[in-house]
This record gives C-alpha cells, sequence and structure tokens, in this order.
C-alpha cells in the first residue's frame, strides 16, 4: 500500500467522504496551484494544450472527422429577435479568443493561432414557406447534415450557428462546434453568456459582463511550463506504477469482426434506472462511505468482468481539469481523461471491489493533472489503428447539469436529432438529476448489434438491483445470476422469434391456398 493509500485508509467515513467529493466534483481545490498569467499578445500564436494536441493529432490522421463535432439543436417558440441573437453571438465570439482560433504548423510543431477580430453571421435559413410535414422533414435533415459537416481546423469559425425559420413565431436553433475547442463544460458557459446577453441586447442594454482575466491560450502556456520537473515526475511515478507493463485489452465479444482501421460509425440506446433504485444505490454509497460514482464505476467493470471472464479490467472517464477559478468562465477544451484499471481476481465480495475501487479512484484523482495524452507518450502502449491508446470503454456520470438556453419571451426545448458517430468501442453515461439516474450507451455499431447492448442494459440494471440490496455477494455468485438471466432472455428471444417465422409461415399457407 502506497503512502497515500495508508492515509487515506487512516481517515474516518465523514472526512473520506469529504475527501472524496472534493476530489470527485472539484468543488475546490485542495491541491496546490500556481495562478495563471495572462501572456502577451504581441504574438498571436501560442502552442496547444495537451489536450488539443490529442485532437490535432487524430485529425492529422484523418482530416475533418466528425466524431469530436459537438451539435445543440434545439426548437424556439415565440417572439426572437434575431438581431439581438447574433449580437449575443458576436460578443461571446469576441470574449473568448479560442472562437477565434484555428491551428498551423510551424517548423513541425502545431500553433493556435488567433485572430484580432471575426465577424459572426447568423445563417438564417427560411422554411416558412414548406408545407408542415416538408418543414419536419427538412429540419431533422438540416440538422443531420450540419452535425456531420466537417470542420477545417486550419480554417475559423470552429463554432457554426444556423437558424430555421419555421413560421413568424418558431425557430430551430443548430449550434455545432468542434471539440478542439469546447468541452461539456464550456457548452454550460456559451449558453449562459448568450442568454445574459440577449437579454440585454433585446432592450438596447450593453453587456454586463466584464472582459475575462485571462484566456484558453494563456492556460495552454501555463500547463505546459507548470507540468515540469518534480510536479511531472510524481505524477509521471504513480501512473507508471499503475499502468506499467502489459496493460490488458478488453476483449468485448462483439457481432462483427474488428476493422483493421478505427471506426466512427455509432447509435445510442437509453438506460432508464427508477428512482427507488437510486436512493437505494445512494444509501449504500452512504453506508461504504464512498460516492456515487465509486459504485457505478465498480458495478461496470463488474459487468464487464462478467461479460469478458477477465479480471484486469481497464476503463476510462472524464474530469474536468478545471483546477484555477479563473478557468470556470472560460469556454475552452479541458477535460481530461483518466484511466482506472482495477483487479478484480480472488473472488472478492461486492463491498471488498468497493473498497478496491475506493482506493484505485482517489490515487488517480490525486494524480489527475498528467494530461491523457503526456501519459500515452510515456507508456507508448503498442500502437493499433483499429483501438483508442489504454482503453477501448468509457463510463462518465454528469452530476452537474448543463443549463438549457433560456431566452424571455420564448420556449426552447432539445430537438432530438440521430447523432451516428461515436468516439469508443462502448460509452456509458449516466447523468444524475432528482428524478433518479439516466443514461445513454454509445456504441459502435461496426463492432455490435443494437440487440447485444440492449442485453447488455438489461444485465447492468439487474446487476445494479442485485447489489443495492445484498452487496456482501461475492463476484462468482453474482455471475451466476447473471448468466441464469441471460439464459432467460436469450430462451425469451429464441422463442418470440421462432413464433414469428411460425406465423410468416402460416401467412404464407393462407395466401397459397386461396
Amino acid at each position: 500500500m502506497s503512502d497515500l493509500s495508508q492515509r487515506i485508509a487512516g481517515l474516518s467515513p465523514e472526512k473520506l467522504q469529504l475527501l472524496a467529493q472534493r476530489l470527485h466534483k472539484k468543488k475546490e481545490n485542495i491541491f496546490s496551484q500556481s495562478q495563471i498569467v495572462r501572456q502577451s499578445r504581441e504574438s498571436n500564436l501560442f502552442p496547444l494544450s495537451f489536450a488539443q494536441q490529442r485532437l490535432w493529432f487524430i485529425d492529422q490522421l484523418r482530416p475533418g472527422n466528425i466524431a469530436y463535432n459537438i451539435s445543440q439543436p434545439m426548437r424556439l417558440v415565440g417572439y426572437l429577435n434575431v438581431a439581438a441573437l447574433e449580437q449575443s453571438f458576436h460578443e461571446v465570439v469576441r470574449r473568448h479568443e479560442v472562437l477565434r482560433t484555428t491551428f498551423t504548423v510551424v517548423d513541425g510543431q502545431p500553433l493556435q493561432v488567433i485572430a484580432p477580430s471575426l465577424s459572426f453571421k447568423l445563417l438564417v435559413v427560411d422554411l416558412q414557406e414548406l408545407s408542415q410535414k416538408q418543414r419536419e422533414t427538412d429540419i431533422l435533415r438540416l440538422a443531420s447534415e450540419e452535425a456531420q459537416r466537417p470542420f477545417d481546423l486550419t480554417k475559423g469559425p470552429l463554432l457554426r450557428v444556423t437558424l430555421l425559420q419555421l413560421a413568424a413565431a418558431e425557430y430551430v436553433l443548430l449550434l455545432t462546434m468542434h471539440h478542439i475547442v469546447a468541452d461539456g463544460w464550456a457548452i454550460g458557459v456559451l449558453i449562459h453568456e448568450i442568454a445574459t446577453l440577449y437579454e440585454a441586447f433585446s432592450v438596447g442594454k450593453p453587456s454586463p459582463f466584464s472582459e475575462l482575466s485571462i484566456q484558453y491560450a494563456d492556460f495552454a502556456v501555463w500547463q505546459r511550463q507548470w507540468l515540469q520537473g518534480e510536479r511531472l515526475e510524481t505524477q509521471l511515478a504513480y501512473w507508471q506504477k499503475q499502468l506499467g507493463g502489459k496493460l490488458p485489452v478488453l476483449e468485448l465479444p462483439s457481432n462483427h469482426p474488428q476493422s483493421p482501421i478505427q471506426t466512427f460509425s455509432g447509435a445510442r440506446e437509453a438506460l432508464v434506472l427508477p428512482k427507488t433504485l437510486s436512493e437505494k444505490l445512494k444509501a449504500l454509497n452512504q453506508r461504504q462511505g464512498i460516492t456515487l460514482f465509486m459504485i457505478l464505476l465498480a458495478a461496470f467493470q463488474t459487468l464487464l468482468h462478467w461479460y469478458t471472464d477477465q479480471e484486469d479490467i481497464v476503463v476510462g472517464t472524464d474530469i474536468a481539469n478545471r483546477n484555477q477559478a479563473e478557468t470556470k468562465e472560460l469556454i475552452g477544451f479541458f477535460v481530461n481523461q483518466l484511466v482506472l484499471r482495477t483487479d478484480l481476481s480472488g473472488n472478492p465480495t461486492f463491498v471488498e471491489l468497493l473498497e478496491r475501487v475506493r482506493e484505485m479512484t482517489l490515487e488517480a484523482y490525486a494524480h489527475q493533472d498528467l494530461p491523457f495524452d503526456k501519459l500515452v507518450d510515456v507508456l507508448n502502449p503498442k500502437r493499433e489503428l483499429n483501438r483508442t491508446p489504454l482503453f477501448q470503454v468509457k463510463i462518465v456520470l454528469e452530476n452537474t447539469q448543463t443549463p438549457s438556453l433560456q431566452l424571455p419571451g420564448l420556449t426552447i426545448t432539445s430537438l432530438k436529432v440521430e447523432n451516428k458517430t461515436v468516439q469508443f468501442d462502448l460509452l456509458l453515461e449516466l447523468n444524475e438529476t432528482e428524478q433518479g439516474l439516466f443514461g445513454v450507451w454509445e456504441y459502435n455499431t461496426d463492432l455490435f448489434d443494437r440487440g447485444s447492448i440492449v442485453r447488455l442494459s438489461n444485465i447492468f440494471a439487474t446487476l445494479l438491483n442485485k447489489i443495492a440490496t445484498h452487496p456482501e455477494t461475492k463476484l462468482s455468485e453474482l455471475k451466476i445470476i447473471l448468466n441464469e438471466l441471460d439464459k432467460k432472455h436469450n430462451f425469451a428471444r429464441e422463442e418470440a422469434y421462432q413464433n414469428t417465422i411460425q406465423q410468416k409461415l402460416t401467412n404464407v399457407k393462407r395466401r397459397t391456398s386461396r
């Protein structure tokens, strides 16, 4: 056990819970961080952040990869001041340099190029003369096309906004950004600023915001200067110990053979868990003095253990990586990826597994400052063109909701448009709300059929129910329960299939006998 683990083990349940919450929710920075200083703007060229560099390399391999487009379509009903909306976006682009940033290469090194100004133009498409049926068809078509239209990182802007006018007081807003300039948190910042600015501009008032103290490029410079020397060595030592040697590849049984190169075709399947189950899981995490995320992670890794029969399970997760107060109000790509490796050997009970997951997760949070891309460079795993490095499966728990756009005089709802791209073989994204836990499975359709994901989702829900009420169950016993359940599901599917075949044969006989 490391020194850190020994200190963690010595904490009372109350202090441990507080530590876990602080580490996971990022409510405050408990580690020493130097202040980010605004850089001189004599030059408009700046290094990329480590996260940006990863996406830039991916784009070099596959220019215009649409898997990293972030799309937010929404329907607006009511009176809309189009000029004020355009002015609001123009002001946000002026405030945030990252929205005026493109990427170039100088002496073999990728660099950010910040344009001094950018005239933002809101594209308005008039669909008012179409029939209602044709309008709805065109909305979905245009939204899908917009979400899948590639960005050219050498040409800005990397933010596109299109307004579809459906009637005098009805619109659809299509907002699309490249991930290299934004993450989930940044979308929340953007929506908050647009709403605030629109409210002011629509009545002739000036912007209520003061100028930002730093910009994303300042963070990129700081990140490369800060993570050096002993600080870098400490971070590297932990991750090399945790992930060094031969890192296992999760061999998920798939419906189709792995392509020689990674593909990004995907689909999504919803997971809805009853509120009563969410409450039971929360009660368990309070009894054990751990976080809800740790329970879900342990359950997810147990599911993968059952599905693959592997005992060394490696998955990824996201961490906000906004440890300095001044970064919280910035649009930009800050989110870092953590690699979470758990040993499930020895047939532990689920409670015992939770102990392992708690220790591993807290140590990972304590060493979260090492950028994922730096970690990949140092570990230098065997690169395969058909797999993402270090992990191929990911779990994310969102416990802070992205604010919805609210504009005065308008009713705004999200527009559901099917996103047909994914970044990983499998991703489980869970959202904690007052109504309970909701999730989405994102899966690569070149590997998995929908039926396999539905099966996995049903098994996961059963697993959560079991551990919520009987956390002392051993993993071997959980596997037996899941195997029996899976057999029942397979039998039911086979029976339904045979009934369908029989019904079709009966229908054919009836037609031929007439």
